[in-house]
């Protein structure tokens, strides 16, 4: 896939949103930091009724909170993820999540959309006031995660993203002795080859189905004609995720680039240089850190072992999964917390994290910075792979070096109605 083919689905069209921001938000709409006391039940709401919302209001817990109400475009999902909980029949369901912010008093919002729609319903929600639970990954372009990160300093807000092994007891036993040298320098972190998105291939236009604002599902992306295949399989290709699926590089990659970000300590930058190994789709992928270190994206499908990632250090090796580790030696993992079980209650102790933090203020476990430079490891996954050269990376001023072609691959250009707002 070339550069061209990147750009292709993100053309500019003439479609204006009904329930548009004004470009430059005023300060006094920010909104105050929310304290709910001691005994209040934080107020939730859900932008996003598919599979992962599913999930989480069927599988997960939410202490000392209470979801209300529930936006999706698509209105008769909403009412199925009613028939998830107990209280459905009271809950307030919009196909407008814009409207559920202005007539809900709500204290946070999950933003369980698909991936091109997701920074902007962020930064909404932002500015109307609130804190954020952002689903993984965090953004669909590396400007994208930077802009959360400016939005969440000018608004003081909490935003948790959804990379939950940062709150997995096993896993953060298992980073810290990482980071702590338990295993001398590390020399390579070794992934799996996680693969790349699909361009889009023009499909015979279908009956939108009844009660889908196919307009406002599309978002920044082209307006294209309905198809079931876009809607349902959009985390396969490019212009709606960069690579979603399971085992994609924004899909299980994310879990694991972020695992590797946070054992290695390296959670306010990211690697400086990184090159393809070999030609064509999905070809593994080298990128090395300023300290040496080799991160490669080579390792053979096996399970839920690619949610995590093998450090080989000087003095032995510790392999970091979902929900356990193991190590060349037993002392190496010495007083480590009970393995947790993969599936049901795993982002129970995530999402207690980022409730605790709309109580406190404090900054939650996956805090923006932290999810945007784990994004834009994925990010510069795919760039690598579409220019198919090395790149040198600045973490800094984040941009590539010398190369026009890879930092026009840094944003995309935005439908009218979807641009992303000022902040003032």
């Amino acid at each position: 896939m070339n550069r061209r083919q990147w750009l292709r689905g993100s053309a500019t069209a003439a479609v204006a949103s009904t329930f548009a921001f004004p470009e430059v938000v005023p300060s006094e709409v920010l909104g105050a930091p929310g304290k709910p006391g001691a005994n209040d039940r934080i107020q939730l709401g859900f932008i996003g009724a598919g599979g992962r919302t599913h999930s989480l209001l069927t599988e997960e817990k939410f202490p000392g909170a209470e979801i209300v109400a529930i936006a999706d475009c698509y209105l008769p999902r909403c009412e199925q993820r009613a028939k998830d909980l107990p209280n459905g029949a009271k809950l307030k369901l919009y196909q407008h999540y814009r409207e559920m912010l202005a007539k809900e008093k709500l204290d946070a919002v999950f933003v369980e959309t698909t991936t091109h729609a997701r920074v902007l319903a962020v930064a909404h929600v932002l500015l109307s006031g609130r804190d954020v639970y952002a689903e993984k990954p965090m953004s669909l372009t590396i400007a994208e995660g930077r802009y959360l990160v400016k939005a969440v300093e000018a608004t003081g807000r909490v935003l948790q993203t959804g990379s939950q092994q940062r709150s997995i007891p096993i896993n953060v036993f298992s980073s810290r002795r990482v980071r702590e040298g338990a295993i001398g320098k590390i020399k390579t972190v070794i992934t799996f080859n996680f693969w790349q998105p699909m361009g889009w291939t023009p499909r015979k236009a279908e009956p939108v189905p009844a009660g889908l604002d196919w307009d406002a599902w599309c978002n920044q992306a082209e307006l294209r004609p309905y198809n079931r295949l876009l809607q349902y399989g959009w985390g396969n290709y490019l212009d709606y995720d960069t690579g979603g699926q399971s085992w994609g590089v924004t899909g299980w990659g994310t879990h694991s680039l972020d695992q590797v970000q946070c054992a290695l300590g390296t959670d306010s930058t990211g690697p400086v240089e990184i090159w393809p190994e070999e030609e064509g789709p999905n070809g593994r992928v080298t990128a090395r850190y300023a300290d040496g270190t080799l991160l490669r994206l080579e390792g053979k499908k096996r399970g839920y072992e690619d949610l995590g990632a093998i450090f080989e250090g000087e003095h032995g090796t510790i392999e970091i999964c979902r929900g356990y580790s193991k190590a060349s030696s037993p002392d190496l993992l010495k007083g480590a917390p009970p393995n947790t079980p993969f599936g049901a209650g795993e982002t129970s102790p995530h999402i207690a994290n980022f409730l605790e933090c709309v109580r406190t203020r404090k900054k939650p476990n996956a805090h923006v910075e932290i999810g945007h430079r784990s994004t834009t490891l994925c990010h510069l996954v795919n760039i690598c792979r579409i220019v198919g050269r090395k790149l040198q990376w600045d973490p800094v001023a984040e941009c590539f070096k010398g190369d026009a072609d890879a930092n026009e691959l840094l944003e995309r250009p935005r439908r009218k109605g979807y641009e992303l707002p000022s902040i003032g």
